[in-house]
């Protein structure tokens, strides 16, 4: 269970968890009764996750090997795991459609409102009124970014099978992105507002290095009309204690394996 960077909550570990099963009681037995109901209910979203994840996973290999290549190269980048992978491409479906990468962004919802009014100009906060979804988890990706570059155990073993091509764009990432996040964060700004700024930067950068680098090999979003990838408007979402969200609807934007 991931921990919540914006109040610092750290997460659960199953030695912790094993703490408060052995240690922590009442005496009163409906407090007893309540610290119990609480304590499944977090097994059972725990193992829920688990067989979701599962399902997810399965789902993924049914996909055409063009997409399966996509899907490994966005893991190459430093907070982009299976889950998170899988999810930018249900919800982006064919990156060929957007032709800047402020469209991308705008798609997102993470480009700043404008009030303008003759030569005034004026730009407040994100719109949010693109894809909110894509939006949380690019958002949520861009915290790995306030660490300094490195390549840690989990992220060498998802570029294991990838080009060196791919792993050059991810090193790139983390190298201005790191950068971008400690510039805007000497400046003064808030850090809910630094992340998602290097969010929106984030998005521009896998953008980028599928459209704009003719010189390096691309992995090109494209899919036929028969298993193009489609969102649903039910999407039921799980909240953990770590705030960790599993989208039950992503398993049913995978046509191909119908």
């Amino acid at each position: 269970m991931a921990g919540d960077h914006r109040w610092g909550v750290k997460a659960w570990t199953m030695k912790y968890l094993e703490w408060v099963r052995r240690e922590v009681h009442f005496e009163q037995r409906a407090q007893e009764a309540t610290l119990l109901d609480y304590v499944h209910e977090v097994e059972h979203a725990a193992a829920r996750i688990a067989r979701l994840d599962g399902a997810i996973e399965e789902a993924a290999k049914c996909a055409p090997p063009a997409m399966r290549a996509v899907i490994e190269a966005l893991q190459a980048l430093r907070g982009v795991a299976h889950i998170s992978a899988v999810t930018v491409v249900a919800e982006l479906g064919e990156l060929s459609r957007f032709a800047r990468a402020r469209q991308l962004m705008g798609y997102g919802g993470i480009v700043a409102s404008e009030n303008s009014s003759g030569e005034r100009t004026r730009r407040g906060n994100i719109t949010k009124t693109g894809n909110a979804h894509l939006r949380r988890v690019v958002i949520e990706a861009a915290w790995a970014y306030r660490h300094r570059p490195a390549l840690g155990g989990s992220l060498r073993k998802r570029q294991e099978n990838v080009s060196e091509e791919v792993k050059e764009i991810a090193w790139e990432a983390q190298q201005r992105l790191h950068e971008r996040y400690r510039k805007l964060l000497a400046k003064g700004k808030n850090k809910a507002a630094v992340v998602t700024a290097v969010g929106r930067e984030l998005l521009g950068f896998v953008w980028s290095q599928y459209k704009e680098k003719p010189r390096r090999r691309r992995l090109r979003m494209r899919t036929p009309q028969s298993v193009r990838l489609r969102r649903t408007p039910d999407r039921n979402r799980l909240r953990l204690p770590s705030h960790r969200k599993v989208t039950v609807g992503l398993i049913s934007t995978m046509p191909w394996c119908t």
